[in-house]
């Protein structure tokens, strides 16, 4: 039996038409379980932020642990350690305070679980090591290149020209001191600054110097934070971002701390390619006092955003008990490893207290050996006088 041509034209069009309806309806049902999937394992900026694992360019590593020998840093070392250096006296009393900082540019570390990146270091670490002294302190900081290429140190702040570390940088084996007094009182950047510069800073050689006021400030639980970002595939895009140097490292190690303790962050953006970067706490307000050079708060808020360099000190403490975020308040950073928490425990136990010492390293040169004198009592705010 032979169908008019109208008919057929009709079921084919009704056939295409029922395929249409059924691939839309399963890609719908497919899109849906993946949004949900994400919803579940995407450690970005998402309700409850149940991290198990994620996709694509986001990286979210709960099931790896990083080495610390192949590492960039130990993120919750560098979150307490300070530098103060070696320690002397001048004839008329002066304090005096001597620091090696080693460049390189030839080794390849973890800058997240199981990415390895050809990192450019001052002592071996991304951040390098947080310098530390007391206003009116003289610094002398021996630079070794130990690198392949010409480095130097640029130091925020105020000093001479000639230690500027801009117009005369260090050639591969060579090594320059320099000298200053410590002014003003603040937190600063200190980095490379040789060019090109996109270069010297993106790979990693930066690090904080804080100069404490003579009076120094209240007894507080002091800790160190360094935006930065790693591009991974040299696109000037970051693939990462981090507070000290690893991704979600503090999400996966919470930093524990006291209710009730007075809380003192040096936060300093050292970002490349992106024009700002942010901080931003959770159910809680602090005070910021930009750069650190006023004993006066400028604001009391719970964001503060940064352009590259940019730094401040921020001061809180918690009234109740618990675990709380803090993060970039830009999602893709956050989503890319600018994530932490704060574990806040109600009352003094002694895992709190170990957590809470300050660790003082007395600066010595051959730092290949490791072989730091370390102190592990809480030294007073201000410096070793």
């Amino acid at each position: 039996m032979r169908y008019p041509r109208i008919v057929v034209l009709v079921g084919v069009a009704i056939s295409i038409m029922i395929f249409a309806i059924s691939t839309m309806l399963y890609s719908r049902s497919s899109l849906s379980d993946q949004n949900s999937s994400k919803l579940d394992t995407v450690g970005g900026h998402t309700p409850g932020y149940p991290i198990l694992q994620t996709t694509g360019d986001v990286l979210d590593p709960t099931s790896f642990v990083i080495n610390p020998k192949t590492a960039v840093v130990e993120p919750m070392k560098y979150l307490r350690e300070f530098n103060y250096g070696r320690i002397s006296t001048s004839s008329n009393g002066t304090v005096i305070r001597d620091f090696t900082l080693i460049a390189s540019d030839q080794q390849t570390k973890e800058v997240s679980p199981g990415v390895f990146y050809n990192v450019w270091t001052f002592n071996g670490t991304i951040p390098g090591p947080t310098i530390r002294a007391t206003e009116g302190d003289v610094i002398r900081i021996t630079l070794i290149n130990n690198g392949t290429k010409f480095h130097s140190i640029h130091f925020h702040g105020i000093h001479p020209s000639e230690m500027d570390g801009v117009f005369e940088g260090i050639a591969p084996g060579g090594k320059f001191t320099y000298e200053f007094t410590a002014e003003p009182f603040g937190v600063f950047p200190y980095h490379c600054h040789m060019q090109p510069l996109e270069e010297h800073i993106t790979h990693g050689l930066y690090g904080v110097f804080i100069i404490d006021p003579k009076q120094g400030r209240p007894q507080a639980d002091e800790m160190v934070m360094l935006m930065n970002g790693y591009d991974t595939d040299f696109d000037t895009e970051n693939n990462f971002y981090t507070v000290n140097g690893i991704p979600f490292y503090y999400m996966h190690h919470p930093i524990q701390i006291e209710k009730n303790r007075l809380i003192r962050i040096y936060l300093l953006n050292i970002l490349e390619f992106d024009p700002l970067n942010n901080f931003h706490l959770h159910a809680n307000m602090f005070d910021f006092y930009k750069t650190g050079t006023k004993l006066i708060p400028d604001e009391y808020t719970d964001i503060v955003t940064m352009n590259q360099a940019e730094r401040g000190i921020l001061e809180f403490s918690y009234k109740y008990p618990g675990k709380y975020m803090f993060h970039a308040h830009k999602t893709e950073f956050a989503e890319k490893g600018w994530t932490g928490l704060f574990l806040v425990k109600d009352g003094t136990t002694q895992s709190v207290n170990e957590n809470l010492n300050v660790t003082s390293i007395r600066n010595i040169t051959d730092y290949s050996t490791s072989d730091f004198n370390k102190s592990t009592n809480h030294v007073p705010t201000g410096g070793v006088k």
